[in-house]
């Protein structure tokens, strides 16, 4: 079957239209609380989106006793995170109560496990027993992430530690994606301080494949240290030597790598986008709430207008369903 995302016919003069994948997207808040699945397929449909990746958020905040107002969100107060596997049961019920024809538009990823925990692979295997052909993939798995690191319950989960490598051997027989994420340096250091971190697993799973969630970088680096000139070159290399890796060019991305702060594509970025041109797919990073994903989705338009057609194509929705599963449900 071939897949749904078919772009408009059109010269060289005229607007481009695009359909698009959502390669990042979470269907509940850090509280575990979302719009819902008929909110979500109105934004959806509103944003050309044909497809979803839909996960849950493995870690939910703790509303702590002392606090007389529960948080907005997760870096609302020092109260912690803890790791929270009901998050799958959400999208998996969410995903059931679909239709036929709608749930080939959505794309769950399972999530809710302990990074740091070597019973994970065991948990996730029983989940994918539980139901059989729902989950097309693994993430977005927490490593290294800003404030969430500093206030989960715990260790530090490393995209390179001995937990992680069992789940990574287990998604290769199960062939199932990736998605980590795993910042490429800290708020201060200017060099890429846990790209080692990232580049072992790289390593040591060629058959696993991997989506990096927002090459690293995330809003509160960039609170601190605006743009990492040392990205690019660093992205360049990693997609030469691993050809398992796959590049999320969510909302973090957009500016100030994709586009300059005029909003005009970056012609380095546009150059490897080409040079790689099924490496690549974009997202939003919604977190539960979807008011504002057709307009997140469209945000991408002038970086990928700047690409040759064939390419921006890829980017914007077919490349992220060629990551998934080869046995899997999504439409091809």
């Amino acid at each position: 079957m071939a897949a749904l995302c078919v772009t408009a016919a059109f010269g060289p003069a005229e607007a481009r239209e695009y359909r698009y994948s959502d390669a990042h997207l979470h269907f509940v808040d850090f509280f575990q609380e979302s719009d819902g699945i008929d909110k979500l397929i109105e934004a959806m449909d509103e944003g050309r989106i044909d497809h979803v990746m839909i996960s849950g958020i493995p870690v939910a905040k703790k509303w702590h006793e002392n606090e007389p107002k529960r948080p907005r969100y997760y870096a609302g107060d020092d109260a912690p995170v803890y790791w929270y596997s009901a998050t799958d049961v959400v999208i998996a019920a969410a995903v059931k109560e679909l239709d036929e024809e709608q749930r080939k538009r959505f794309h769950p990823f399972l999530s809710g496990f302990n990074p740091n925990d070597k019973n994970a692979d065991a948990h996730i295997r029983r989940m994918l027993e539980l139901d059989p052909g729902l989950w097309q993939g693994l993430g977005e798995v927490f490593t290294r992430h800003d404030d969430v690191t500093a206030l989960t319950e715990g260790d530090t989960p490393r995209a390179n530690n001995e937990a992680l490598a069992r789940v990574y051997h287990l998604a290769a027989e199960f062939d199932l994606p990736v998605m980590l994420h795993s910042n490429i340096t800290s708020k201060r250091e200017r060099n890429p301080l846990y790209l080692a971190e990232l580049e072992e697993p790289l390593r040591n799973h060629p058959h696993t494949r991997f989506i990096w969630a927002h090459a690293g970088t995330s809003m509160e680096i960039h609170r601190h240290q605006e743009q990492l000139d040392f990205l690019l070159p660093t992205v360049t290399r990693l997609l030469n030597d691993y050809p398992n890796l796959y590049i999320d060019l969510s909302w973090t991305m957009l500016r100030p790598y994709l586009l300059d702060k005029d909003g005009k594509p970056n012609r380095d970025w546009v150059a490897l986008v080409e040079k790689y041109p099924e490496r690549f797919m974009i997202g939003t990073d919604v977190v539960g709430r979807f008011d504002n994903l057709a307009s997140g989705i469209r945000d991408f338009v002038p970086f990928l207008d700047a690409l040759p057609e064939a390419v921006a194509r890829k980017v914007a929705c077919d490349n992220f369903l060629d990551v998934l599963p080869r046995h899997g449900a999504h439409p091809r």
